[in-house]
């Protein structure tokens, strides 16, 4: 059967992107190998879908190319999505950094994509395995036939919208990625991001005191931070802090940097030395005095650490200036080296993919090969926590359907 348009994926960017060009006249055929649709939007912000934020700019994103973003996200903004969401009356809430969520379940943002596409025309192939896709250079209208393990089908325009490689047990695959590939289309390594990091066998058990420990803190690499919850894990890092600054952390290896740590302001907004110096007269014992910002536990611990008996025995008025020093450096910037992350299983997302150099961001089209594009995570296009790549996904979505 022919189409003019296919879409392999029908997760949150290949609906919308179904919906729109469906809308405009287009037959379309959206394609899936799962027979449930839209799993990640279903099991996103605790079932409740984080699906857009209110302040979204091309800022909250990381990319090879950071500018790549800012037409899509322009010409298809978050209050885009938001009145989509008010026209079907779907009750939604906003939380800190403005998160929006559903007020009820995910399966509304689902049921509206949905629908949208069944009133657009849209036709289903789900469960629909995709064998191999070949393209006829000399054919413009059925320039492409994709073989499924439900028929062969052909169509003019071929969008990718298969995901990133997080959360494989839901049914993450690198198919986009060998696509891309299989087209002389580059590829930049995918890896995990927003994800736990984890920490050396050495550098980790010194620490493993503070274990279990969740701190208000702010989480820094390079000109990028984070003020959220960090938690101290059995096996390195996480919360959200720690999630977020995870993706510039994997990043500085595209740069061909050194590696570096990240490092913690345990005491965020307050400068460390002159608070300290401020009670350096006081017999306050620096364990009890920082316990005023930090989980008492953790307080102690954190001092038998890094001055063992000498912090613990001795009041503040008694320590050298060379102690303080030391110590209020490492209060604003705590330094842990990574040795990794936790993977994908454990990731939000995707860092890198299909490389914006060679798609056009207007349209989401290859630029070198003629009615093929790739769109949301897929791409080498990553958002911060907070409902980012949910707004990636239904910008490049929307834009790429009004071309295809």
């Amino acid at each position: 059967m022919h189409f003019d348009v296919i879409i392999v994926g029908a997760g949150a960017a290949g609906m919308m992107c179904a919906a729109q060009a469906g809308a405009r006249g287009r037959r379309v055929l959206l394609v899936d190998h799962s027979a449930k649709l839209g799993e990640r939007i279903r099991i996103s912000g605790g079932g409740r879908c984080n699906f857009t934020n209110r302040t979204v700019s091309a800022e909250n994103y990381l990319s090879q190319n950071p500018h790549f973003c800012r037409s899509a996200l322009a010409r298809f903004s978050q209050f885009d999505f938001i009145a989509l969401v008010e026209k079907r009356r779907i009750p939604y809430h906003e939380r800190d950094h403005g998160q929006l969520f559903c007020d009820e379940s995910a399966e509304e943002i689902i049921d509206m994509l949905r629908d949208a596409c069944d009133e657009a025309g849209v036709k289903w192939a789900n469960p629909c395995a995709v064998g191999h896709i070949e393209r006829n250079e000399d054919h413009p209208v059925k320039r492409y036939l994709v073989a499924t393990d439900n028929g062969r089908f052909t169509c003019q325009s071929l969008v990718v919208a298969t995901g990133g490689l997080a959360i494989p047990k839901i049914g993450a695959s690198p198919f986009g990625y060998r696509l891309a590939e299989q087209f002389g289309i580059p590829v930049i390594a995918p890896k995990p991001a927003l994800v736990p990091l984890a920490l050396a066998p050495e550098v980790l058990e010194p620490i493993k005191p503070l274990a279990g420990a969740t701190l208000d803190a702010t989480a820094r690499f390079g000109p990028a931070g984070f003020r959220e919850n960090v938690l101290i894990t059995h096996r390195g890092l996480s919360g959200p802090a720690i999630l977020q600054i995870s993706s510039y952390w994997q990043m500085q290896e595209y740069r061909a940097g050194k590696k570096l740590p990240v490092e913690i302001d345990l005491l965020p907004g307050l400068d460390a030395g002159a608070w300290l110096e401020e009670h350096r007269q006081g017999r306050m014992h620096l364990p009890n005095l920082l316990a005023e910002y930090l989980p008492r536990r953790f307080a102690h611990e954190w001092c038998a650490l890094y001055g063992g008996e000498k912090l613990l025995t001795r009041p503040i008025s008694e320590l050298g200036r060379r102690d303080l020093d030391a110590i209020a450096a490492r209060l604003n910037a705590w330094p842990l080296m990574p040795a990794g992350t936790l993977g994908f299983a454990k990731a939000e997302v995707t860092l890198g993919g299909v490389s914006t150099a060679a798609l056009s961001s207007k349209t989401m089209e290859a630029t070198d090969v003629a009615g093929l594009y790739f769109i949301g995570e897929v791409v080498d296009v990553t958002g911060w926590l907070g409902g980012y790549n949910f707004q990636w996904a239904w910008s490049s979505g929307w834009v790429a359907g009004q071309f295809v």
